[in-house]
């Protein structure tokens, strides 16, 4: 009759800790869910404030249409990306073609005196430090996400349910850590 109770609380045990195994990853996906969510806000604004920007810069810079050309293209590859990782991909290209409207931009001192480029400037300098907080937020979710699908015993959970690992936001290529290189 003892060796019933023990087995019997055993199995219990076990339930009870698949239970909260479970519910843990629940709620670390959640949490990738949000801080992902965190990103699309800020890249949603990130794309309002572009169209403005080249608007205002087209004045000055008569003699760049490639640049601009560049940052449309980008735009909207990086609002039609339809999965995490084109997204993922798409957002990196873009940074990449606003830091060449930018450099470019230096050669134009009316340009940079210029108010409303000036707020324009400091509004999407202020998204981007935004959209890099929700980035730093995005990847330690995903790290302890993923840490705990690789780790022993949760794996066993993680591997039953089906759990997957999740990419991290950050830079894609080699390319695309160097600074941009303007010339004319």
């Amino acid at each position: 009759m003892n060796i019933l109770y023990v087995l019997l609380g055993i199995v219990a045990a076990i339930i009870v800790w698949l239970i909260f195994a479970y519910n843990r990853f629940i709620v670390l996906v959640t949490r990738v869910k949000e801080a992902w969510s965190d990103i699309d806000v800020q890249l949603k604004r990130r794309y309002d404030l572009i169209p403005n920007l080249v608007e205002t810069v087209k004045g000055y810079m008569t003699h760049e249409r490639q640049v601009f050309e560049k940052v449309t293209e980008a735009r909207t590859q990086a609002m039609g990306a339809k999965s995490k990782d084109e997204k993922l991909e798409a957002e990196n290209v873009l940074s990449g073609t606003l830091k060449t409207l930018f450099a470019v931009s230096e050669n134009y001192p009316d340009l940079k005196a210029n108010a409303n480029f000036l707020e324009l400037q400091r509004e999407l300098a202020d998204t981007e430090n935004k959209i890099q907080a929700a980035r730093r937020f995005y990847n330690g979710n995903v790290m302890e996400y993923n840490t705990k699908i690789g780790t022993f015993p949760s794996n066993l959970i993680a591997g039953v349910f089906k759990f997957k690992k999740e990419e991290f936001f950050g830079l894609e290529s080699e390319a695309e850590r160097k600074p941009v290189a303007v010339k004319f």
